[in-house]
């Protein structure tokens, strides 16, 4: 068995599709956890915390510690992994993931594929979980024991162990995806980092959460008949596609409405309009959400299928995710300057963006100009 470094690129990216059990049991460890956890997927783990490392880096630099925040992050990284093992465990043994269900239709799914049987699932569960439990033991040594990371710990374990089986057969998965990506883990991380907890940082974290629930609604709305079906009681199950798809648009309009709001306050600073350079992907999957799910891929996007409403929000989200964090980045470096700057750090971040801008307009160009 050798290390296939392509493989963990691949499947750090994108979703991954297999068929031969022969080709799977190739695989290095690594590869096999990083399929097996829809790594792809759980990467927005490690764009929560790198936007609460920013957000410490910004206001109580001082505070932030490299070794501590790595620690977190994997941690954190492994424990969202640990949650999609448990999840397809359920599912599974629930007798959900069967008859060529939504969920093998799209990725890999080792006990549906007879990969490895619920006992190897077991295993990997238990050794994810365990790494992920000593990242959470750190983090209350960091902090001294401090209750509000022992309830954060409490909360994660609970939403680990719970989200599968029943929060999400009772709608409560879609915000329970919201509170943890957005407030609860930005500002969760902020505090293990810092000791201290404020409304702000957790206001910070919602534009990114509103954007990561997105895809967990859209989801969730692809595969609303199969759900019905087998008794799976989603948000969109219990109140119908059309009014489901109306709370997924005001889940990704709004996550650019808290963004200009604080910037327009002065919390955060122009650089943060860089979101708006993902504006039309957010279009394409606002377009997608105001009509109802069609029966079969359109043509000339097969590919997607039968992610179609959570791949474009999916699509969306990793071009707001980086924007946002990208934002971020320049409004942190632009306030770190010791001396006083020629021109204002909004200015400046208006001037970088219309550079920003018109470069992309030329790489535009130049692409259709191949076409």
């Amino acid at each position: 068995m050798n290390i296939n470094f392509g493989m963990w690129r691949k499947a750090s990216w994108e979703l991954i599709k297999m068929d031969s059990k022969q080709e799977w049991d190739a695989l290095d460890v690594i590869s096999k956890w990083l399929i097996a956890t829809r790594s792809a997927v759980t990467s927005v783990t490690v764009y929560s915390c790198i936007i609460a490392g920013l957000l410490v880096w910004r206001f109580e630099p001082e505070k932030f510690n490299w070794l501590v925040w790595l620690i977190v992050t994997l941690g954190l990284f492994i424990a969202h992994g640990t949650n999609n093992l448990l999840n397809d465990y359920t599912d599974f043994t629930r007798g959900v993931d069967t008859d060529n269900y939504f969920r093998t239709q799209y990725g890999v799914h080792p006990l549906v594929q007879k990969f490895w049987d619920t006992k190897t699932q077991i295993r990997w569960f238990m050794i994810s979980g365990f790494l992920a439990t000593l990242a959470g033991v750190y983090a209350l040594f960091q902090t001294e024991f401090n209750p509000t990371t022992i309830y954060l710990f409490g909360f994660g374990a609970i939403a680990l162990l719970f989200y599968t089986y029943p929060f999400k057969y009772w709608g409560l998965g879609e915000l329970s995806i919201f509170l943890i990506w957005g407030p609860i883990l930005v500002s969760g991380v902020y505090f293990v980092l810092t000791g201290n907890l404020s409304g702000e940082i957790a206001l910070a974290g919602i534009p990114f959460g509103l954007s990561v629930a997105s895809i967990n609604i859209g989801k969730h709305i692809d595969k609303l008949k199969e759900d019905a079906q087998k008794g799976v009681g989603t948000f969109p199950v219990r109140v119908g596609q059309t009014f489901a798809r109306y709370v997924d648009i005001a889940s990704i309009l709004f996550a650019y409405g808290i963004v200009i709001y604080l910037v327009t306050t002065g919390y955060f600073s122009t650089f943060m309009l860089f979101i708006l350079f993902a504006a039309q992907r957010a279009l394409y999957a606002v377009g997608a959400l105001s009509k109802p799910r069609p029966d079969g891929a359109p043509q000339g996007f097969e590919a997607f299928w039968p992610t179609w409403f959570s791949g474009f929000c999916f699509y969306h989200n990793r071009a707001f995710g980086g924007l946002f964090i990208s934002g971020l980045f320049l409004d942190v470096v632009a306030r770190s300057f010791p001396v006083q700057l020629p021109v204002s750090i909004n200015w400046l971040g208006i001037i970088t963006m219309a550079v920003w801008g018109v470069w992309k307009y030329i790489e535009m160009q130049r692409a259709k100009a191949k076409k």
